[in-house]
């Protein structure tokens, strides 16, 4: 993307669409996966593998994106996660795969996470994790025709091209509140061949996140949530989001994209067992005159009960034994 910022626009054909202004003012072919997710709250282990191990019981969630429509080629994301706490208390496994496509561009993320967590103090835990992966990237300039052709980039009709992945994050929590560091890739830069170079550039990415819950009364609960991307040289993407809880079942709430995107959130906790939630963004930048907004869905699988430390024999944890988090987990 170095070289390709002084070449003249290229076109992706279906409905006059920029690829190049995509790939400048969205970065949505960083070398690293970015978490431009509106449900960020609920998919915490993608982008910072200290999370894994501090859920309640172990969960596989999917997730579903597709963005801009009526745009064609806009971004489609489809995620499936994996959090296990081990019974220990003190270590957690995960697993992310995550495609993403854009235009002509393919990228899979996949990674293995794992976490280590101490009590830091009464009911308050630090985690610490690692993830280990790839980034598998397909390029294919055939699905679509170009403004200027004559690109010497466009004479590879296909890019495929393989970049191991190291992550690392921070995650600080409590019953009630949470706050987490993570650089989603270590390995920021040498990573492509010069032909995809002057399509992708890698940069270190790094993301913060935060959110707080209050019990307003036994039905009611407010979380206000916050996640914050930063790449180097790429304006800071910042979101906030205001979410209540009723009769811990039915979460209905609202988010904010910075200088982007406002959005509408609702879940349902079915059961013990399935959470399903979705999101509807609506563009405030220029682009939303071009599409009819993003939709998002997701859905949580609780397995059992996992790490959440000993019971006694009625089946109530024991005060100071284990994570002292209440069912469901509002984060």
């Amino acid at each position: 993307m170095k070289e390709s910022r002084n070449r003249k626009t290229i076109l992706f054909s279906a409905g006059s669409f920029t690829l190049l202004v995509l790939l400048m003012c969205f970065g949505r072919l960083q070398a690293q996966r970015e978490p431009f997710y509106t449900q960020y709250m609920y998919n915490i282990g993608s982008f910072n593998p200290a999370y894994v191990g501090s859920v309640e019981s172990p969960d596989l969630n999917l997730l579903y994106r597709s963005q801009w429509i009526d745009i064609p080629g806009a971004p489609r994301t489809i995620r499936f996660g994996m959090n296990y706490p081990l019974s220990n208390k003190k270590h957690g496994l995960g697993f992310n795969a995550v495609n993403d496509q854009l235009g002509p561009t393919t990228q899979t993320f996949v990674d293995i996470a794992y976490s280590f967590q101490v009590e830091f103090e009464y009911d308050v835990f630090l985690s610490f994790g690692l993830d280990a992966g790839g980034s598998f990237l397909n390029v294919d300039f055939s699905k679509g025709t170009f403004e200027n052709p004559g690109e010497p980039i466009l004479g590879v009709e296909t890019i495929n091209e393989f970049a191991p992945t190291i992550g690392a994050g921070i995650f600080l929590y409590h019953r009630d509140w949470y706050v987490g560091v993570s650089v989603p890739n270590l390995l920021s830069d040498g990573l492509y061949s010069d032909e995809v170079a002057q399509v992708v550039e890698g940069q270190l990415q790094g993301n913060l996140i935060g959110g707080i819950v209050f019990t307003l009364n036994e039905n009611l609960k407010f979380k206000p949530a916050f996640l914050v991307n930063y790449i180097p040289g790429a304006p800071i993407n910042g979101n906030v989001s205001l979410n209540f809880l009723l009769n811990n079942s039915f979460t209905l709430g609202a988010a904010y994209r910075y200088d982007n995107a406002v959005s509408g959130l609702a879940g349902f906790q079915l059961n013990n067992s399935i959470f399903i939630g979705y999101s509807y963004d609506y563009n405030t930048n220029g682009l939303g005159g071009y599409n009819s907004g993003s939709h998002e869905a997701i859905v949580k699988f609780f397995l059992g009960k996992g790490g959440d430390g000993p019971r006694d024999k009625d089946g109530n944890k024991i005060k100071g034994k284990g994570k002292q988090i209440d069912s469901p987990r509002f984060f």
